[in-house]
C-alpha cells in the first residue's frame, strides 16, 4: 500500500516525520506492536520425543509386554534383555526421525542486532528489536536490512535480495513513488526494502512499514513452523510393517498359549512361557537398528555424490519421488551470465567460449573473426561502451581457480566479452576516466556514465534495448555516424526479439557527446543518443542437466520449473535440457488468479514451467503437486523456500548459495547445487528401498525356524530345541551384520529405467512375506531342527529314546539348533542378494560387505559357544567336529534351493530386457 505514495503521504500514514518517532510515541507502539523479532511457536521437546519411542510405539508397548511376563514366569535374564532391545529399538528410532530445527533460529540471525535510527530529529543507535513501524532507519553499504519498509531516501542504492528470492542478481532501489507495480515480484519492488536482505551499495533512508513476525520474514517463519513435519513413505511402511508383525506375533502367541493348555496338556505357566517365546521369535527385534543403518550407510554413499543427508528416511524417500520442482538460475543452470551474441552494423556475430574467462573466438557463420574485423563492424567501440559503462570487475583465477566476477554477472560477462575482444580493460579506464554516474533504475531501465574523452565529455549508455533504442535518433555503421531510420529501427527490434524467443537477455549501449556540467539529470543527459548495438547473454545450462533430466524421464520422473525469470528465458532453457517441449508456461500472474482445482489440473497435464513467481508461490504448487498423490522433491536456496522445502516430502537447499534458513528447513543440502546430483541422489534412493527389502526378507526368514522349535516342543513332547533368549542372539547378533550387507548392495542395472514406486505399493507384500515365510523359512526350519536331532544321535540317542531336557547334550543340542539358524543364513544371505536373477549374474563375490558380514557372523557364534561367561548366559555349549561338518553343507542347501526357485520363475516370467543383468 506505501508503494504507490509520495514521501509526505508515506510520513502521514505511518504516523512519522523526517525528524521519526519521539521516544515516547516509539515506547507506546512496541507495547501494541511487541519486539522486533522472530517467535518460535511452541515445539514438542527432545525428552518427550524420545520417550514416546520408548513407550508409545506399537513395537515398544509389545516388547514392554513380554518383558513384563518374562519377570512373572521366572525368566528376569530374558525380561531384562527384552527392556534392552527396547531402549536400542527407541534409539534407532529417535535417531532415524530426528531432525536439527534450527531454521527460525538460522531467520533469527538474518536481522541485525543494532541499527541507526533517527527519533526526535537526532540520529542514535538502537537494539533492532526496539524498533516499531514509522521509525526513521539509515541504512549504508554492508548493512543488514532490520525490518520491513518503504525507501524516503535513495543514493544509488542496491540491495541483495537473494536470502529472499535466491536469485543471485543485486536489485536497485528508488525512492519515488511507484504508480505500477505489476510487472515487479513483490520483493523487488524498487522502492520497498525487506527484513532480513542486505544493502550492497549506496545508501538511503528507510521508514518501517513493518516489524517481527508481521515482516516478509516473519511471515516466512509462521509458515516454516506450522506446516506439521509428516512421516515420510518409509517410516509410513516401517509403521505397516509393525502393524503387520505385532497382529502376527499376537495372534500366535494367544493361539498356542490355549493351544497349550487345551491340546498339549501344558501348565499355565508352561504355556505361558511358550506364549513368550511365539511372540519374541515373530518379532524382528533387529529390524528397526538394521533399517537405520543400512539408511546412515546410503547417506556416506550420497555424500559422495555430493549429496548431503542431514534426515535418514530421507533417502529413501527421494528414490520414490514421482516430481522435481526446481529453481532454473544456478541449479539448471551454471548460475554465471556469458555474452553469446553482439549485433552491431546490421549484422549478427556469435561468441565463443564459457564462464568469466576471456577466452574465446567471434564468428559470421563459420568464418572466425580478427580483431580488425571487429572494429571495422564498430564491435570493438560497442564492447568498449558496455566495459566503461559497468561497475563490476573481473578476477584471474587464483591457484588454479576460475575466472570470477565481483558485482552484477550480467556486467561481469560485458567485461569478459570486451576481453576476449582483445580490449584492455585496465588501459580503457585510464583513457576515458569516468567523472560522473547515472545509476541504473528499474523504471529507466538504463544507466549511463561520463567519461573524459578527445575533445571533451562521452555520455555512455546501456540498458534495455526498447529504452535505449527509443531515445536514440542516429547510428553507428560503417564506421559512420548516419541516422537512425524506421527500416534499422524495425530490423534491431526483430534482432532483439528473435534472441529473447532463444532466451538470450539483451542489452543496448549508445552514446552520445555532454557539456561539462556539476550535476547532470537523465532527462537532459540520455537523449539524442547514437545507437552502437546490442549484446545478448546466456545463463547457459549445466552441460550434465540435459542427460540428467532424460534419466528421470525415463525413471518416470516430472521435472517442474519454477523460476522468478522472464518466460521467454525460462522456456527456452527449458527446451534446451529437454523438459518437455510441449510443457505449459504459467506466470505469475496467471498463478495467482488459478483455484487450487484449475492448478491441480494444470499440473496433471505432463510437465510445466512456472516463471515470473515469487518463492512464495512454490508452496502451493508442491501442495498442488501433493493433493495429486505426487511424491515431490524440491529444491531452494532463498529464505521463502523454507515453508516450501520443509512442506515437500523431499526438501534440497542447494549448499553454494542456499541461506542458511533453506539448509535448515531442507531434508538434503547438494553440494555443487547441481540437479544431476539430485538425479543420482534418486538412483541411490532407490537401491536403498530395494535393499530394505532384501534385509526384510532375509530377516523375517529367520522367523519360521526361531518358531517351528517352540510348536515341536509343544506338539512332539520334546525338549524346547531353541531359548529365548538364543532367538535374541540371532536377532539382535548374528543377523545384523549380513543384512547391513544386503543394505549396501550396489544398485543394480535398470533401476533408473523403472517407474516410481507406485505410493499403495507395500515394502512387506505377500509375495515378500510368502518368499520369507513359505519358502526360505520353512527350508530353515527343516534345517535347524535336523541339526538339534543330531546333535542329540551323535552323542547316542536313537529314535524312541527319551530326550534330556537339560545337562551337556540338551546344551549342545540347542547350540545346534541356533547354529543351523546361523549356517542357513549364511546362504539365506546370498539367496536374497536378487529376487529373480541368478547371484551368480549379479557378481558372486562384488559386495564385499556381505563376505566380511558373514565372517563377522561366524566369529561371532565362535565367541558365544566357547566363552565360559557367555555359554552359560545364553544355554550354549562348544560343538564337535562332526556338529560343524553336519551343518557345513547348510549355507549350499539353501543356496541350491533359492537358485533353483529363481531359475523357475525366470522360466515362466522372462525379464524384461532391461533388467537382463543386475
Amino acid at each position: 500500500m506505501y508503494m504507490p505514495l509520495p514521501r509526505d503521504e508515506v510520513f502521514s500514514e505511518l504516523g512519522s516525520s523526517p525528524a521519526g518517532l519521539t521516544e515516547a510515541d516509539a515506547r507506546t507502539r512496541l507495547k501494541l506492536t511487541g519486539p522486533n523479532s522472530i517467535k518460535r511457536v511452541a515445539k514438542s521437546t527432545l525428552l518427550k520425543d524420545f520417550l514416546h519411542n520408548i513407550f508409545l510405539n506399537l513395537f515398544a508397548v509389545l516388547l514392554w509386554a513380554g518383558g513384563l511376563m518374562s519377570f512373572v514366569a521366572g525368566m528376569p535374564e530374558l525380561g531384562w534383555a527384552i527392556f534392552l532391545v527396547i531402549v536400542i529399538n527407541a534409539t534407532f528410532s529417535f535417531w532415524q526421525e530426528y531432525k536439527a530445527e534450527r531454521a527460525v533460529e538460522a531467520l533469527k540471525d538474518l536481522l541485525p542486532k543494532k541499527v541507526r535510527v533517527v527519533r526526535d530529529g537526532q540520529e542514535r543507535e538502537i537494539d533492532a528489536a526496539s524498533l516499531v513501524p514509522g521509525d526513521l532507519i539509515r541504512l549504508s553499504e554492508g548493512n543488514s536490512v532490520p525490518a520491513d519498509g518503504r525507501l524516503v531516501v535513495s543514493e544509488e542504492m542496491r540491495v541483495d535480495n537473494s536470502t529472499l528470492t535466491g536469485e543471485s542478481r543485486p536489485i536497485y532501489k528508488v525512492s519515488e513513488p511507484l504508480e505500477d507495480g505489476k510487472g515487479f515480484i513483490w520483493t523487488e519492488v524498487p522502492n520497498m526494502v525487506f527484513a532480513g536482505t542486505t544493502v550492497l551499495s549506496g545508501a538511503g533512508l528507510m521508514i518501517v512499514t513493518a516489524t517481527g513476525m508481521d515482516t516478509e520474514i516473519g511471515r516466512v517463519a509462521y509458515l516454516t513452523q506450522a506446516i506439521k513435519a509428516e512421516m515420510s513413505p518409509l517410516q509410513k511402511e516401517i509403521v505397516s510393517i509393525t502393524k503387520v508383525v505385532t497382529g502376527i506375533a499376537l495372534f500366535l502367541g494367544v493361539s498356542f498359549f490355549l493351544l497349550g493348555i487345551g491340546l498339549a496338556g501344558l501348565t499355565y505357566a508352561e504355556s505361558f512361557i511358550f506364549a513368550i517365546g511365539i511372540i519374541v521369535a515373530n518379532v524382528p527385534e533387529g529390524l528397526l537398528p538394521t533399517v537405520s543403518l543400512s539408511l546412515a550407510m546410503g547417506v556416506q554413499r550420497m555424500a559422495g555424490k555430493k549429496a548431503i543427508v542431514k534426515k535418514l528416511s530421507a533417502v529413501e524417500t527421494l528414490g520414490s519421488a514421482t516430481v522435481i520442482c526446481t529453481d532454473k538460475t544456478g541449479t539448471l543452470t551454471q548460475n554465471h551470465m556469458c555474452a553469446t551474441r553482439v549485433f552491431v552494423n546490421n549484422r549478427m556475430i556469435e561468441v565463443t567460449g564459457t564462464g568469466y574467462a576471456p577466452e574465446g573466438g567471434f564468428f559470421v557463420g563459420k568464418g572466425p573473426m580478427t580483431r580488425e574485423d571487429l572494429k571495422k563492424e564498430g564491435a570493438l567501440d560497442l564492447l568498449a561502451i558496455m566495459a566503461l559503462c559497468n561497475n563490476a570487475k573481473l578476477h584471474p583465477p587464483a591457484k588454479g581457480g576460475d575466472w570470477t566476477v565481483s558485482g552484477d554477472p550480467t556486467e561481469g560477462a560485458l567485461l569478459t566479452i570486451a576481453a576476449k575482444a582483445g580490449l584492455d580493460i585496465e588501459s580503457l579506464e585510464k583513457s576515458y576516466k569516468r567523472v560522473s554516474h547515472l545509476p541504473f533504475e528499474r523504471i529507466r531501465k538504463r544507466m549511463t556514465t561520463i567519461h573524459e574523452a578527445k575533445g571533451g565529455l562521452r555520455a555512455f549508455v546501456k540498458g534495455s534495448p526498447k529504452e535505449v533504442l527509443a531515445l536514440s535518433t542516429r547510428m553507428s555503421k560503417g564506421g559512420m555516424v548516419v541516422p537512425l531510420g524506421d527500416e534499422e529501427r524495425a530490423l534491431i527490434l526483430r534482432e532483439n526479439d528473435s534472441m529473447a524467443r532463444r532466451g538470450l537477455r539483451t542489452l543496448a549501449a549508445a552514446y552520445r557527446e555532454v557539456e561539462r556540467k556539476d550535476k547532470y539529470a537523465p532527462a537532459e543527459v540520455e537523449q539524442d543518443l547514437v545507437f552502437a548495438g546490442l549484446v545478448a547473454m546466456l545463463d547457459p545450462p549445466r552441460p550434465e542437466v540435459k542427460e540428467a533430466v532424460a534419466d528421470c524421464h525415463t525413471a518416470g520422473i516430472k521435472v517442474v520449473m519454477v523460476t522468478g525469470d522472464y518466460g521467454l528465458t525460462a522456456k527456452s532453457i527449458a527446451e534446451e535440457v529437454g523438459i518437455d517441449k510441449d510443457a505449459r508456461l504459467i506466470t505469475g500472474d496467471e498463478l495467482g488468479a488459478m483455484t487450487v482445482g484449475e492448478l491441480r489440473e494444470a499440473l496433471k497435464k505432463g510437465e510445466t514451467i512456472f516463471a515470473r513467481v515469487a518463492p512464495a508461490d512454490k508452496l502451493r504448487v508442491v501442495e498442488a503437486l501433493q493433493a495429486n498423490g505426487e511424491i515431490v522433491a524440491v529444491t531452494g536456496d532463498g529464505v521463502n523456500d523454507a515453508p516450501a522445502l520443509k512442506k515437500a516430502d523431499i526438501g534440497v537447499a542447494m549448499g553454494l548459495r542456499g541461506s542458511d534458513a533453506a539448509k535448515e528447513s531442507a531434508d538434503i543440502v547438494l553440494v555443487d547445487d547441481n540437479f544431476a546430483s539430485i538425479v543420482d541422489a534418486i538412483r541411490e534412493g532407490r537401491a536403498v528401498y530395494a535393499n530394505i527389502k532384501k534385509f526384510v526378507t532375509y530377516i523375517f526368514a529367520s522367523n519360521i525356524p526361531e518358531v517351528v522349535p517352540f510348536i515341536a516342543f509343544v506338539i512332539f513332547k520334546i525338549p524346547l530345541p531353541l531359548t529365548v533368549m538364543q532367538i535374541l542372539a540371532v536377532d539382535l547378533g548374528t543377523d545384523v551384520l549380513p543384512a547391513l550387507g544386503l543394505g549396501v548392495e550396489p544398485p543394480e542395472a535398470g533401476i533408473m529405467k523403472q517407474p516410481p514406486r507406485p505410493r499403495g505399493k507395500r515394502l512387506l507384500d505377500f509375495a515378500t512375506l510368502a518368499r520369507a515365510y513359505l519358502f526360505l523359512g520353512p527350508i530353515e526350519a527343516v534345517l535347524a531342527m535336523s541339526a538339534f536331532f543330531f546333535a542329540y544321535w551323535i552323542r547316542g540317542w536313537t529314535p524312541g529314546d527319551g530326550m534330556e531336557a537339560s545337562g551337556a547334550i540338551y546344551a549342545a543340542a540347542t547350540t545346534m539348533t541356533f547354529a543351523g539358524i546361523v549356517a542357513s543364513q549364511i546362504g539365506n544371505v546370498f539367496a536374497c542378494r536378487t529376487s529373480t536373477l541368478s547371484v551368480f549374474s549379479a557378481g558372486f563375490f562384488r559386495n564385499r560387505f556381505v563376505l566380511f558380514a558373514i565372517a563377522a557372523e561366524a566369529a561371532l557364534a565362535l565367541v558365544l559357544f566357547y566363552t565360559p561367561y557367555l555359554n552359560r548366559v545364553f544355554g550354549f555349549a562348544p560343538l564337535g567336529l562332526y556338529d560343524w561338518a553336519f551343518l557345513s553343507a547348510f549355507p549350499f542347501i539353501m543356496l541350491i534351493a533359492e537358485e533353483t526357485r529363481k531359475a523357475i520363475m525366470r522360466k515362466a516370467r522372462p525379464l524384461a530386457p532391461s533388467h537382463q543383468k543386475a
